[in-house]
């Protein structure tokens, strides 16, 4: 984590474009949040060897008009008064927002002699045809599904070097469509990148053999992945001649800063309340410093923020979660990484808290004294471990000198192991957690409650001399063997668990399979099948392929569908955006100017507010003819600031972001447990 490893990406893709002979890139990161930065950076390095090229990189997600830099770059290019949006507003991950923008714009306009870049690229699903693009990486996922216009996604792909960063946070679900996608691009001659920080050898594996297998023609490859030597490493795979080559590092490369002891504890705590969290966190820079706490769940970041504010908090305080709307959202990223990123000099904080859920788990550039997380598997875990003395050259107060991490959405039960945060469960299952938690016992000791032992940790330790004993974590030496650990096939639990661990594991094993199963619906052939000589068959799944436009999005994403909705406030009269800005009686007022701020009060809901929310929600009549805005869905909040969904009362706090409580409730600040 902070090696370097995008610098290295777009290195290795000039060398890869001057020796195939290609002429683009494509980048894709995991969500909206993390492709904007990629966005700077990926300019600037084109400007390094082409400043006229800089208008020609695209960026590809639905809440692009409020990057000011792509803004910037678009302004003297708008054919008329409309973006020609037919679509929503776009998703946290964006999978096909840039499709429909600028769809109603006819590619004849004659717009590509304008300073921005061609228009034309914008328009229905043509994206990924610009020269250079960063986008999220459902595009190269749509490019594997057996979806309408997929050939055209995958004629933006050919010709280009392809760089997926944060491999390691697809899912099995959606790895199914990734590995598609390498077979069909290793058999198309595309170079591919794919950079992570904690991937496990499993999925190295899984990974190498599906574009070996596009590379090779062969539908059945098993090339065994060597060990890494060393850390960071590079793993090389091609084909020559039709036969495989795999091949790692022989060196070891050294990383830019030694290996640092880290010292890991315990902190138990599995409410909602937080508190505990709280108290913590204000400790810990009690002398000075920055503290980082991350959590699995919205209504406990958000709890948190209240009691640090609540008991007196010497400092500043920020909080960024998921159910912020996007213009707050925005606004309160690019505060933090002013403040905590690696051109924050002097401007560093002397006391600060930032309280955020998994937002701040990866791309997100900060440097924290002092971190506090919910725990997560092990992979996951280290990437938030990853903003921990992040940057070269800080300065620090003596107490936080040392880098300090404490576990906490975890606690003991008498004799039966860990208690884990319910939100902890509902989005990693039980077996992954248990496997982190026995890694850190190794490292912080022994989980006990009152009267317990320290006997669980000393056998997973290696035995009674150890106890009592803290060796913590050696970042990022230890990386690779963490994350081997945690999803290899040996045992690492203690014994005292097993008979949890194995009805976990099974049950993980099971829920895996069926993700996996879910996915061929809409994988582009079927297994074994891709590799043919011909195109014949291979419609043979289309008629159970085709879903309704509007069904797309989940397509290469699964789990519960939710739905984004703009806030707007009623008044007397009228309407008014979430900021205030007056929109007539009918919600009409929308020239350009006060179109971002209508747009910037878009959230997404939880879940469990999806069906009330597609039943009852639609565009406020005056928005029926706006090309942005007529197939927004308007969630009114009342002068009251609260509005009836089904079961519950939807409220938005300035402060707190989205507010859920059920309807018999008192009104406040309340958002459900399931909120994650």
């Amino acid at each position: 984590m902070g090696e370097g490893k995008t610098k290295a990406a777009l290195a290795a893709a000039e060398v890869l474009a001057a020796r195939f002979g290609l002429d683009g890139v494509f980048v894709a990161m995991p969500t909206q949040a993390t492709s904007d930065p990629m966005y700077e950076q990926v300019l600037s390095w084109v400007r390094s060897f082409d400043p006229e090229l800089e208008s020609e990189v695209g960026l590809l997600h639905g809440k692009r008009r409020f990057n000011p830099r792509w803004r910037g770059i678009w302004e003297g290019s708008a054919v008329d008064g409309s973006d020609g949006c037919t679509g929503d507003v776009g998703d946290e991950y964006g999978a096909i927002d840039e499709d429909d923008e600028f769809g109603m714009v006819a590619p004849c306009c004659g717009v590509a002699d304008r300073d921005g870049p061609p228009r034309w690229f914008l328009g229905s699903k043509r994206g990924l045809l610009t020269g250079f693009a960063v986008g999220t990486v459902d595009h190269l996922l749509y490019a594997a599904t057996r979806t309408r216009h997929v050939m055209l996604r995958f004629a933006g792909l050919a010709g280009k070097v392809v760089i997926v960063d944060e491999v390691h946070a697809a899912d099995v679900y959606m790895r199914q469509f990734l590995e598609e996608a390498l077979r069909w691009l290793g058999q198309a001659g595309v170079p591919v990148v794919l950079l992570s920080a904690t991937l496990p050898p499993q999925q190295r594996q899984s990974l190498v053999d599906a574009y070996i297998s596009g590379a090779t023609g062969r539908a059945d490859v098993s090339e065994v992945v060597p060990v890494p030597a060393g850390y960071p490493c590079v793993t090389a795979a091609y084909a020559v001649d039709e036969r495989p080559v795999v091949e790692t590092s022989t060196r070891a490369t050294a990383p830019w800063r030694a290996a640092f002891p880290m010292e890991l504890a315990w902190l138990p705590d599995v409410t909602v309340d937080g508190a505990v969290v709280a108290d913590a966190a204000r400790q810990a820079v009690a002398g000075g410093g920055v503290a980082l706490v991350i959590v699995n769940q919205v209504e406990r970041a958000q709890r948190i923020y209240r009691t640090l504010l609540d008991r007196g908090f010497d400092g500043e305080v920020h909080l960024l979660h998921g159910r912020l709307c996007t213009a707050h959202r925005a606004e309160r990223t690019e505060r933090c990484l002013q403040r905590l990123g690696p051109g924050a000099g002097g401007g560093r904080p002397a006391r600060m808290v930032v309280v955020a859920t998994q937002l701040a788990e990866q791309s997100f550039d900060v440097d924290a004294d002092v971190l506090i997380t919910d725990l997560a598997p092990v992979d996951l875990l280290l990437q938030r471990i990853g903003r921990l003395h992040r940057h070269e050259g800080t300065r620090r107060p003596a107490a936080v000198c040392c880098p300090r991490v404490m576990v906490s959405g975890v606690a003991a039960s008498p004799g039966g192991g860990p208690v884990f945060l319910p939100a902890s469960k509902l989005i990693y299952g039980e077996w992954p957690l248990l496997r982190a938690a026995a890694l850190v016992v190794e490292a912080a000791g022994p989980l006990t409650c009152e009267g317990d032992d320290a006997s669980e940790a000393a056998e997973v330790r290696g035995g009674p001399h150890e106890r009592g004993r803290r060796r913590g974590w050696s970042i990022p030496a230890q990386v690779p063997d963490l994350v081997a650990r945690a999803y290899g096939d040996a045992e690492a639990c203690p014994a005292a668990w097993a008979d949890r661990v194995r009805v976990a594991r099974e049950t993980y094993l099971e829920e895996q399979e069926k993700r996996a199963a879910a996915a061929q619906e809409f994988v582009l052939t079927r297994p074994r099948e891709w590799a043919a000589p011909t195109l014949a068959g291979l419609h043979c799944g289309g008629a159970y392929g085709v879903r309704a436009e509007e069904e797309l999005d989940a397509v290469v994403r699964d789990g519960e569908r939710s739905v984004e909705v703009v806030l707007v406030r009623r008044l007397p009269g009228g309407y008014a955006a979430l900021d205030g800005s007056r929109l007539g009686v009918h919600g009409e007022a929308v020239q350009d100017d006060v179109v971002d701020r209508v747009l910037g009060g878009s959230v997404r809901l939880p879940a469990r507010l999806t069906r009330d929310a597609e039943k009852d929600l639609a565009a406020l009549p005056g928005w029926s003819a706006h090309p942005w805005l007529r197939y927004s869905s308007a969630l009114v909040l009342e002068q009251d600031g609260w509005a009836s969904l089904g079961e519950y009362r939807v409220g938005y706090d300035e402060v707190l972001g989205l507010l859920v409580t059920a309807a018999s409730r008192p009104e406040g600040p309340r958002v459900g447990g399931d909120d994650v």
